[in-house]
């Protein structure tokens, strides 16, 4: 299900310019209704269900209904910034609520480099980065930057 706003939770982020989630839409599918100043989802069929709109409004008047496989049935999830994880809070059908904490990048805008564990490497060979051509495979280090 594409994302949609609760109008009633949102602001327009007090009147800017451009809204937290017209900013960081992939798609720019979100837009601010100059008359009421709330944002909406001007096309909904062409939403990725991506999420950045959810985490980054600042009165959590955006959701998107996740799919089955991710958040059950029923349920719903609500996302939470904060400045080095985001809470996911999930809302069970029965009552229940879990929450999840996962950690954010770390690094600075434009600064994350996918290829540095990889000097060396022939990148152009067929065999993937932790493959020797030996047959080992070699352990994955664990670095959350």
């Amino acid at each position: 299900m594409p994302s949609f706003v609760i109008q009633e939770k949102c602001d327009g982020c007090k009147g800017g310019e451009k809204t937290a989630c017209m900013y960081i839409c992939p798609n720019d599918l979100m837009v601010l209704d100059p008359n009421a100043m709330k944002a909406y989802n001007q096309e909904p069929d062409q939403c990725w269900e991506c999420f950045s709109c959810v985490k980054i409004c600042p009165t959590q008047a955006i959701e998107v209904r996740g799919y089955s496989d991710f958040v059950p049935l029923g349920s719903s999830i609500m996302p939470m910034m904060g400045t080095e994880d985001v809470m996911w809070t999930c809302k069970f059908r029965n009552g229940l609520v879990k929450r999840f904490k996962f950690p954010i990048r770390t690094t600075p805008e434009g600064e994350a480099n996918a290829y540095k564990d990889l000097k060396g490497k022939d990148l152009d060979s067929p065999l993937l980065s932790t493959e020797e051509a030996d047959g080992r495979v070699l352990p994955k280090p664990l670095a959350l930057a």
